[in-house]
């Protein structure tokens, strides 16, 4: 199997490390011109400067609208197109679980706003230059606590993956017709940003060995094993799957 994105335009946010800097390097190799944004300017700078040439980037927060529609609109100005948006912004933004009692209406809304409603926002932009040129491409990336019960003990965090799920199957029937596909990426836990190190930590030696013996596969995965399922769902090989939600876990 020969993926290439030559002559692609990708978008994808939350690029400042992780996942995201791992997903825009990979399309890079692979010939497509990346837009990548964050709001960490420092460690976007680091992802430009590791993808090369082909990477251009831009300080974003995805919940602000106008910003998002500003963003698209620079990204397709050159081209008049936009093949592949990867939905990665999100996260816990440095919180921990505490009983529901105790969350403050904010600390809700602010997960809220990053993993769920960016994600619409960016869709929404993008979809009227997918819909013009009969094509697309867009993979959210949620999380294994948007299955099941998040391992953060996180409330917001928990529904605004699930939520962001039953989002990308409602985007994908809405825009299938136009021959947009919609999927959803779901990973297990890996150790790829600050928020994972601390959350890693925390567990203790006998908290990570139990983590692990509950993995088919014995080992934590890593940002190069998402980057795989994402470059796989946004390539032509995957042209008649959408809706989906691919759970990249090493097997539970």
């Amino acid at each position: 199997m020969n993926i290439t994105f030559d002559d692609r335009v990708v978008l994808v946010t939350g690029a400042a490390h992780g996942f995201g800097r791992e997903i825009a390097c990979r399309f890079c190799a692979l010939g497509a011109t990346v837009h990548a944004c964050d709001i960490r300017e420092e460690e976007l700078a680091q992802t430009r400067s590791l993808c090369g040439p082909k990477c251009s980037t831009a300080v974003l927060d995805v919940s602000d609208r106008d910003a998002v529609a500003a963003f698209v609109r620079s990204a397709h100005a050159g081209t008049g197109r936009v093949d592949v948006l990867v939905n990665n912004a999100g996260g816990v933004l440095g919180q921990t679980g505490r009983p529901i009692e105790d969350v403050p209406a904010a600390d809700w809304q602010a997960i809220l706003d990053v993993n769920l409603t960016g994600t619409f926002l960016m869709s929404q932009a993008v979809t009227p230059v997918m819909k013009r040129a009969g094509t697309g491409r867009i993979v959210n990336i949620s999380s294994g606590a948007g299955l099941g019960v998040s391992l953060t003990g996180i409330q917001a965090y928990a529904a605004a993956k699930a939520a962001q799920i039953a989002l990308t199957r409602q985007l994908a029937h809405e825009l299938g017709p136009f021959g947009i596909t919609v999927n959803n990426v779901a990973p297990g836990f890996v150790r790829s940003n600050p928020s994972t190190e601390r959350q890693w930590e925390s567990y203790g030696a006998d908290g990570q060995a139990a983590l692990i013996g509950r993995i088919a596969l014995r080992r934590l995965g890593t940002p190069a094993d998402i980057a795989n399922a994402v470059l796989f769902l946004a390539s032509d090989y995957a042209g008649w799957i959408t809706g989906e939600v691919l759970s990249v876990a090493g097997g539970r």
